[in-house]
């Protein structure tokens, strides 16, 4: 039984873009004679590498659906294309068996990609909230070294606390933190923190995640952070005064409903204003309620790292050596 799937409308193509990291399509002719000969391989290639949720083959009728290829590029057929994560990869229209079978080299490339990004997240250790699909948790790409804490309570964790991979020790109630340095980060006088975060290498942020565990012993007293000013590429940490009357790239307001079973709002960035991103202050101008001061037990940086990896060019099937 063929596990290709025949596509015949743009919002079917999105429900598999949206439910599938990689799509591959073939886009055929029945009158293409040559079309029918690269179907029989790409029909072996789908039996061979579909897997549920990971990886889909699908099919579109050039002749019946040509809005919908021509929205991707495509003016003939055979063509084949690479998506990943509803994004166009790679491109390649057909003449020989053998060059799809080097195009299959391309999707053998993604799905090991996908199976490295798995298990990086497997390794990257807890989560507070699942990254967004597409992005990954570039959170070892912050120069802790360089980080740096304004307001910050002398008893409570150092900075670089925050971007610890461990379970925050208030989720792990069988774990005995006897002996053990704190592993939160505190204000002081008031409810602001001033956290600057540089990064290794150049970034670009989609989301920040944002865990914050007060006990139920701190209640009135410690909050979590309510009103949130976000500010980039900065050389160094701000003052309160100048993050007071600078303009931030981005407000953002917490609620109660923002924060899950785990402690973690997941904040949404004005994506396009957050490329090429060296370094990010996130100005904690405000807590939740009447408490005294504010709390942060980690802080997760979602996105892409540096300069995206690009899958391999792949031979243009047909195309001269």
């Amino acid at each position: 039984m063929s596990k290709t799937i025949s596509i015949s409308s743009p919002e079917q193509l999105g429900t598999i873009f949206r439910s599938t990291p990689i799509v591959v399509v073939n886009v055929f002719s029945e009158s293409s004679e040559l079309s029918g000969l690269l179907s029989t391989v790409y029909e072996d290639l789908s039996n061979a590498l579909s897997r549920a949720g990971k990886i889909s083959f699908v099919k579109i009728d050039h002749d019946k659906n040509g809005e919908l290829v021509k929205s991707h590029g495509v003016n003939k057929a055979p063509c084949f294309l690479i998506f990943r994560d509803g994004r166009l990869k790679d491109k390649a229209y057909g003449s020989n068996k053998l060059g799809l079978q080097n195009f299959a080299k391309g999707i053998a490339d993604e799905a090991e990609s996908l199976e490295s990004s798995a298990s990086s997240a497997t390794a990257s250790g807890w989560r507070g909230a699942e990254p967004p699909r597409g992005y990954t948790d570039i959170t070892d790409q912050v120069d802790s070294r360089n980080c740096e804490v304004l307001n910050a309570d002398e008893e409570a964790g150092k900075v670089h606390v925050l971007f610890d991979t461990a379970k925050p020790s208030a989720l792990d109630k069988g774990k005995s933190t006897a002996g053990a340095g704190k592993d939160w980060v505190q204000s002081g006088s008031d409810d602001q923190l001033l956290l600057y975060i540089p990064f290794q290498a150049t970034t670009k942020l989609h989301t920040i995640q944002l865990t914050s565990l007060p006990s139920a012993e701190d209640k009135g007293e410690v909050s979590r952070p309510r009103a949130i000013h976000l500010f980039t590429n900065r050389s160094q940490n701000m003052d309160f005064g100048e993050a007071d009357d600078a303009v931030p790239i981005q407000v953002i307001d917490l609620g109660p409903g923002d924060w899950n079973k785990d402690g973690t709002a997941s904040v949404s960035l004005r994506f396009v204003k957050f490329q090429n991103i060296s370094s990010v202050i996130v100005y904690v101008q405000a807590g939740d309620e009447e408490a005294r001061t504010v709390r942060l037990d980690r802080v997760r940086l979602i996105g892409e790292a540096g300069a995206k990896r690009e899958m391999g060019t792949l031979q243009k099937i047909g195309e001269d050596e």
